[in-house]
């Protein structure tokens, strides 16, 4: 319906121009419209964490879990029947569950994926995309790739087109940055020669690139969620050298400022994980170690910044002995210099902001940033959640009889 702007009352003038505003921003890939419910940095972004809903009686496991800022959020879950005598045979369900702001328990809602046949496995991938909005995709390689999109907490889903909707000049809140290759859509990393970040809009599903890239080489590597002071993280390299590098965007994407880390090796590491905490950053370096023991997820190198990222000083060099050596997702920063990591065999525990350690009972686990907290996930269908790194809110989601049981 054409609104004549000019003749309307200034009220329907001022609806008409928003409604042009958001037509043509969609349309030119313009900035996008924050869709509520989500202000990263906000008081108590290290406070109590919040108290998330139980949903240990939920069928199968979970093969993807993500929560929003408010504590609401969306599992993947996977129930699989397997007959060796004929695998054609076997099934897997794929089921989606989700859990409402303030919710007690997890509940199972419309599920867009198909039942899987034979011995295909669980493909899909959920990405929840700010209060009540996720997407869920599944195909990629030699299958379509495919996509589904909800903004209403799972009730309903729609199809979502996989390739690119224009650029995006920042990163609205809700949204999940990622990194895609830019000369071969689609393709892997190990068989791409540039990627590029990507936003995935919280609005309608659809990927957009981000107008600024900063400068780490043909592969970043970017957080997917955004950190409890707003910033977003990306690492590479710096380019030309191989040397590690981090880069970080206080403005939603709209500019990046890099910086080199003092890195012990003269190799690109094979990831940096970044983590802001209530009074310092971390980046940790996983990479190969000349000597002793090798193990998985080797960590290289912690470094700790008190000035945001600006300048950065290595204050863990893992050797060819001692503890820790391996780092299992993110590093988990409380106040007070106080930092723990998850390892291959056990936790580690520094109270000097990372240049001692000693070693803790619980075992490992494996700890990645969600819009709600760290999450600490142990297996087979135990997690915990913190904000400050001290305090922690536990659940569960999936578990047997046999998990209950231990």
């Amino acid at each position: 319906m054409r609104v004549p702007v000019s003749r309307a009352p200034a009220p329907l003038r001022a609806l008409a121009a928003l409604l042009l505003a958001g037509t043509l921003a969609a349309c030119t890939g313009g900035p996008e419209p924050d869709p509520g419910g989500e202000r990263p940095g906000d008081d108590g972004a290290f406070g109590a964490p919040p108290r998330i809903g139980d949903g240990a009686g939920l069928p199968g496991w979970a093969a993807g879990l993500e929560l929003a800022s408010d504590g609401s959020g969306f599992a993947l879950l996977a129930e699989c029947v397997n007959d060796p005598a004929m695998p054609e045979n076997g099934f897997c369900r794929q089921r989606i569950a989700v859990l409402d702001r303030g919710a007690e328990r997890w509940e199972l809602r419309a599920s867009p994926l198909p039942e899987l046949r034979g011995t295909a496995g669980v493909s899909a991938r959920l990405r929840t995309l700010g209060p009540g909005r996720a997407l869920v995709e599944d195909g990629g390689g030699e299958e379509p790739a495919r996509g589904w999109y909800s903004g209403d907490g799972g009730r309903s889903w729609r199809s979502v087109d996989p390739r690119l909707a224009g650029r995006t000049p920042d990163i609205p809140a809700g949204a999940v940055l990622t990194a895609e290759c830019a000369t071969d859509p689609g393709a892997p990393p190990e068989r791409c020669d540039r990627e590029r970040l990507v936003v995935i809009s919280p609005r309608d599903g659809r990927r957009r690139e981000l107008v600024a890239q900063p400068r780490l080489g043909a592969h970043p590597r970017p957080a997917e969620v955004v950190e409890p002071d707003g910033s977003w993280w990306v690492s590479g390299v710096v380019p030309g050298t191989g040397r590690p590098a981090v880069a970080v965007s206080r403005d939603a994407g709209r500019s990046w400022s890099v910086s080199p880390l003092p890195s012990p090796a003269g190799t690109p590491p094979w990831r940096t994980a970044v983590v802001v905490g209530p009074d310092a950053v971390y980046a940790a370096e996983v990479g190969e170690v000349p000597g002793g023991e090798q193990v998985p997820d080797q960590l290289r190198a912690l470094y700790r910044s008190a000035d945001g990222g600006g300048s950065w000083q290595r204050v863990w060099t893992t050797g060819p002995e001692g503890e820790p050596r391996s780092l299992a997702g993110l590093p988990v920063p409380g106040p007070g210099g106080r930092v723990e990591l998850a390892a291959q065999r056990s936790g580690h525990l520094s109270l000097d902001g990372g240049r001692t350690f000693r070693e803790l009972d619980d075992g490992t686990a494996y700890v990645r940033r969600t819009g709600a907290g760290l999450l600490r996930e142990h297996a087979p269908c135990r997690y915990e959640l913190t904000r400050d790194g001290v305090r922690w809110s536990e659940f569960r989601l999936a578990c047997g009889a046999e998990d209950d049981a231990g």
